[in-house]
């Protein structure tokens, strides 16, 4: 069996100016799988993206899709990349069918048009002006532009950012099948369910840095307990008074409040609230959820994806 990772980059560095965007990445991505990259405004993830595609090139360090590389292997590669920017911009006048058709004809071979209307759910739409879309039909367009060359490997950049619900899980529909035919995706975002939904592994970027990587689980597990308590007072806590309670496995400073990890809530919560009320402090907000991958950045960086 070929073991030729899908991407594969080491040391990559891009500097505009004094500025470095991305500071020495190494990054291994497996054909077959969805490998999401994570981390807020900034963090380097759409620059690492673009160089891995070919739109811009790196100031140092080593870039391989597929064993080929840029721009030697350039024709080869374009012939089996499918790339959804950020934000695509498609011209106002053609239509749906009109858009596919000349997409598809920048390829050696590729789905026909009425089969990639299919996919995306646009057949009612291929006589309609990309203009007069709605914000999900132009990015399932857009992903379908990205799939016309039936591409052994996908990027999608934020796919569906201010997507509605249903528009949202329409693309991750599209995402699962596309991994299902042994295809590799990879995807950057902000919404932590979406990468734990459909990523295999998730890297963390910040300051143009891998800070974690590994499977959903495994970086939730990193936390050492599955649910997190967010409280804030009516006065100072002492960190290291709630750190000490049975259960808890990390404190981190949230907001005018401190964020709790800990393994069995219905055993930590009791005990906490006899702690604030033994120190003479009220509380003015509590919640719980269970851990998310939101949760491990904030631990990393002290920072939250969007910030």
């Amino acid at each position: 069996m070929d073991k030729t990772p899908a991407i594969r980059c080491r040391g990559l560095i891009k500097d505009y100016g004094a500025l470095r965007a991305v500071n020495g990445l190494d990054l291994e991505v497996h054909a077959g799988e969805c490998f999401g990259l994570l981390g807020p405004n900034g963090a380097g993830k759409t620059t690492t993206v673009e160089i891995l595609e070919g739109l811009l090139t790196a100031t140092s360090g080593e870039v391989e899709l597929l064993g080929r590389t840029w721009p030697s292997d350039a024709d080869w590669l374009r012939q089996r990349l499918g790339i959804s920017l950020q934000e695509t911009n498609l011209p106002d006048k053609l239509t749906v069918e009109e858009t596919l058709r000349l997409f598809r004809s920048f390829y050696a071979a590729g789905p026909e048009v009425q089969d990639l209307l299919e996919l995306v759910s646009l057949t009612d739409k291929r006589r309609t002006w990309y203009s007069k879309l709605s914000g999900g039909q132009k990015q399932r367009l857009a992903v379908a532009c990205a799939l016309v060359g039936e591409p052994e490997v996908l990027f999608l950049d934020e796919p569906t950012s201010g997507l509605d619900p249903q528009s949202r899980r329409q693309l991750w529909g599209l995402i699962e099948r596309f991994k299902a035919d042994g295809r590799t995706v990879l995807l950057t975002t902000h919404y932590m369910d979406e990468a734990q939904r459909l990523c295999d592994r998730v890297a963390i970027i910040d300051a143009g840095k891998v800070i974690a990587l590994g499977t959903p689980r495994e970086l939730i597990q990193m936390l050492g307990g599955t649910e997190v308590v967010e409280l804030t007072c009516d006065g100072p806590l002492e960190e290291s008074c709630v750190s000490a309670l049975p259960g808890v496995h990390a404190v981190k400073p949230r907001g005018e409040g401190l964020a709790l990890t800990v393994e069995q809530l219905h055993k930590t919560l009791p005990l906490l609230l006899v702690h604030l009320e033994q120190t003479g402090r009220t509380l003015t907000r509590l919640a719980t959820h269970h851990a998310t991958l939101e949760d491990v950045f904030v631990n990393l960086t002290g920072r939250h994806l969007r910030d």
